[in-house]
């Protein structure tokens, strides 16, 4: 006779479900302390301004569940950013299609390189990245003797003021939900999509939990490996374009630095860095968690250095937790199979 199992206990034993309380409660507590917290002009700043980690952590969330690891992501932004930044300042083009469309092809080249690397070399992707992120922004450096780009058409700048959704404040301000906010939430849908109901997506799975026996069971390891290595890449020249918009301007070194934020997030959404494991619902709610930590710290008016120290806090605990989660795991499948 086949057990039923109740829906809540299901939902209680996903990460998603704890991570979701800890949102509710750290924002309630916060709320509490600055009720301006909880106004709907300031989530929608919080979402905008976190687009950028937001989704670069998607793409991270791919490769960790594959079994890998990029921390050269920045490196690829930047330069992504640069070059669509100089092309579009000297020769002017005011078309802000070209503009997004520019820095994508960018990063999925820098991704195959990440990949390909990764897939002959059989060094730990976490070697390798480290090498090409410093590989990509010091030759970056190099050719741009760190010059910022800053004067853009005026199509880049209007497109930075679109919202989705439109309000007026009690001062008579407009604000809303910003298109890059959008752009996100596409971007989330796009990943869920992939590593739900696509083939692609259950090889993702299959090689980050046992990548000899995905290789036995036919999966073509290199072309998984490539993909998701230029996925991060492509989502990586996407954010590239979001960051230039929101700051408007172009900094070589603007971007490079911020690994462990996006890092943290995804592990904390669930990702295993033992790969097979995670949800876009759970790196989501992991990038939330950050910008929200992140905005009661500087309520807290805590010193700068003081966010890193809690970020490497955070990715210690999630990653203590994942580990402890798949002993536990292989303890029960043992004591089943026995």
């Amino acid at each position: 006779m086949e057990i039923k199992r109740n829906p809540l206990s299901r939902l209680t034993k996903k990460n998603e479900f704890y991570l979701f309380l800890v949102l509710i409660v750290l924002s309630t507590f916060l709320a509490i302390s600055n009720p301006k917290f909880l106004r709907l002009e300031n989530i929608f700043d919080l979402l905008r301004n976190n687009t950028f980690l937001g989704i670069v952590a998607l793409g991270e969330l791919v490769v960790l569940i594959s079994g890998g690891i990029d921390v050269s992501f920045t490196a690829i932004a930047t330069i992504a950013q640069y070059i669509m930044g100089f092309i579009i300042s000297t020769y002017y083009i005011d078309n802000i299609l070209v503009a997004i469309l520019l820095p994508i092809p960018i990063g999925i080249a820098l991704g195959a390189i990440n990949g390909l690397l990764v897939y002959y070399t059989r060094v730990h992707p976490v070697i390798i990245t480290i090498s090409t992120l410093n590989a990509f922004y010091g030759l970056l450096i190099f050719l741009s003797k760190g010059t910022w780009i800053y004067n853009f058409p005026p199509s880049f700048r209007r497109f930075a003021q679109l919202k989705l959704i439109t309000l007026v404040n009690e001062r008579g301000i407009k604000y809303g939900l910003s298109i890059f906010t959008g752009i996100w939430i596409v971007v989330a849908i796009i990943t869920w999509l992939i590593l739900k109901y696509f083939p692609i997506g259950r090889k993702i799975y299959a090689i980050g939990g046992n990548l000899e026996a995905a290789r036995r069971a036919g999966f073509n390891i290199f072309r998984t490996q490539l993909f998701v290595y230029c996925y991060i890449g492509a989502l990586s020249g996407l954010a590239a374009f979001v960051h230039a918009q929101l700051t408007q301007m172009i900094q070589p070194n603007a971007i490079v630095g911020r690994e462990l934020d996006v890092i943290a997030a995804a592990i904390l959404g669930g990702a295993s860095v033992f790969g097979g494991s995670g949800s876009v619902a759970g790196a989501v709610m992991g990038v939330l968690l950050i910008a929200v930590i992140k905005n009661g710290l500087i309520l807290m008016k805590l010193p700068a250095y003081w966010h890193q120290v809690v970020m490497g806090a955070i990715i210690i605990i999630a990653a203590s937790i994942s580990a402890l989660q798949r002993k536990i795991k292989a303890k029960r499948e043992s004591v089943s199979v026995g």
